[in-house]
């Protein structure tokens, strides 16, 4: 307990079904969930049955943790129901075939690193990927940025230790603090407000970009100014900054200049991850009595959390939002049926998208049998490639990185699947970032192990620079002007 977690035991004996329901005494990061969050003023109507919650941290404190949690139950909401169900229909047509998703952003965002500068990077290095994939496809691209919650990170073990000093693991900016440090390491719930109010600051900051010029196609070449300009990604964008520039000045010429050239619809999603701040921002809908959560458009839970029976699961079924849900290359065609059944029973085309993430080595074999069973049942899910989170490995000298060509064989292989298939490659999910970073190897003129060390900035995973991020979205959109 002195480290923030709980002992591990199986909670519930009544799950019987997916990997939940055995849960062995050794399960790293299972707890019970705290009662009396449901009393709180806003949840009157809302149960939340005690169920296993994996990855949770175990607060000091729990009278410290109520007053927090009754706190972000009576705060503003940082998005609403309808633009959550504006969301929904476009990741409809991204089911059907009509769209495609493009999901980016911080592996894990930082309270630091929650300025205009970044923000406004993070944001460009999407719009200008956008512009690429919507060019080469001639289909529509649904924005999704994974910013303004993404605070909370799952690990693989509870505790690291250094030199003898064994504190409790960086679980993210909303639970403690990254530097290795007693103090540091203190499992904080305050913390979670903190959390609140940075990624308010980060949506309202988007608002103004998104629907005031900065996303105005006209500035297309504006977001090009930089490092990434000389770059060979860079020259190619250029190619296609100068075609929409003369597009732009025809239509103009013909009298025609179109509000939604001058704005885009950006929306905000995160890892559903610690309950202790999802649930209380959870709020009923005054139009349709529904609940929404109202900390980002679209939540996704896990691959550590998608257990049958979780309380991670029966949150997300609970929301009206769209919700995803990751796949490793351990699910089973029956857990993606299950997950389908549980999460969109009435089948509403943009609930649920499947993100999978195998493994640029697994993805050919593990994908198609998942694929398969759940079209065939007739589940109108969006498949997302994930090529980021299989494709993680350590360098001799101990750094966690990703190599370019490895992400890249794995969007391949997942286009491949939904071709051979006859299905529809939906979107892509990765961890990226505005910055001139030297984080993942490879791509044309990337960074080499050697070039780790320059500018390794990430909070934990590595992320594709915004060069590697603009060379990705030109495979991309070569894979879908295949498609037309």
């Amino acid at each position: 307990r002195s480290n923030g977690w709980a002992k591990v035991s199986p909670l519930n004996k009544s799950l019987t079904a997916g990997r939940g329901a055995c849960l062995p005494e050794s399960a790293v990061g299972w707890v019970r969930y705290p009662s009396g969050v449901s009393d709180l003023p806003t949840h009157n109507l809302i149960a939340w049955p005690d169920l296993p919650a994996a990855q949770q941290p175990l607060w000091p404190d729990p009278d410290n943790l109520a007053d927090v949690t009754a706190e972000l139950a009576q705060v503003p909401p940082l998005v609403f129901a309808g633009e959550c169900d504006q969301l929904m229909g476009h990741l409809g047509q991204a089911a059907r075939g009509e769209a495609f998703v493009l999901m980016g952003g911080d592996c894990a965002e930082t309270f630091a690193a929650n300025t205009a500068d970044s923000i406004r990077a993070r944001l460009k290095t999407v719009l200008q990927m956008a512009v690429v994939l919507q060019y080469g496809s001639r289909m529509p691209v649904v924005k999704i940025g994974r910013m303004a919650g993404q605070y909370f990170k799952p690990r693989s073990k509870p505790t690291e230790t250094k030199d003898g000093q064994t504190l409790p693991s960086y679980f993210g900016d909303g639970v403690n603090d990254q530097a290795f440090a007693e103090a540091a390491r203190r499992i904080d719930p305050h913390r979670l407000l903190s959390a609140y109010h940075a990624s308010s600051a980060a949506l309202n900051l988007v608002r103004a970009f998104t629907q005031g010029g900065y996303a105005d196609l006209h500035q297309v070449h504006a977001w090009n100014q930089d490092f990434v300009r000389e770059s060979e990604a860079g020259i190619r964008y250029e190619r296609i900054a100068r075609e929409i520039d003369n597009a732009l000045a025809f239509m103009k010429a013909c009298g025609a200049d179109p509000e939604e050239f001058k704005r885009v619809d950006f929306y905000a999603s995160h890892e559903a991850l610690v309950l202790d701040y999802e649930r209380p921002l959870v709020r009923i809908d005054s139009r349709t009595g529904n609940p929404y959560s109202v900390s980002g458009h679209f939540l996704w839970v896990g691959e550590r959390t998608r257990d049958a029976g979780s309380a991670h699961l029966h949150f997300a079924s609970l929301i009206h939002n769209p919700v995803g849900v990751k796949l490793g290359p351990t699910a089973t065609p029956e857990d993606a049926l299950a997950l389908a059944e549980t999460l969109n029973p009435d089948r509403i085309p943009g609930r649920l998208t499947f993100i999978t993430r195998m493994g640029a080595g697994r993805v050919a074999e593990a994908l198609p049998p998942i694929v398969e069973k759940v079209e065939a049942d007739g589940h109108p899910v969006v498949w997302v490639c994930d090529p980021m989170h299989g494709n993680t490995r350590e360098t001799s000298g101990g750094v966690k990185t990703r190599q370019f060509e490895d992400v890249t064989a794995e969007v391949h292989g997942f286009f491949e699947v939904h071709r051979s298939l006859g299905t529809h490659p939906g979107g892509l999910h990765i961890e990226l970032t505005g910055d001139d970073v030297t984080e993942c190897l490879g791509g044309i003129g990337g960074p080499q192990e050697q070039d780790l060390p320059y500018r390794y900035e990430t909070a934990c995973d590595p992320r594709l620079n915004r060069v590697q991020s603009l060379e990705l979205a030109f495979e991309v959109a070569q894979r879908l002007e295949e498609l037309r």
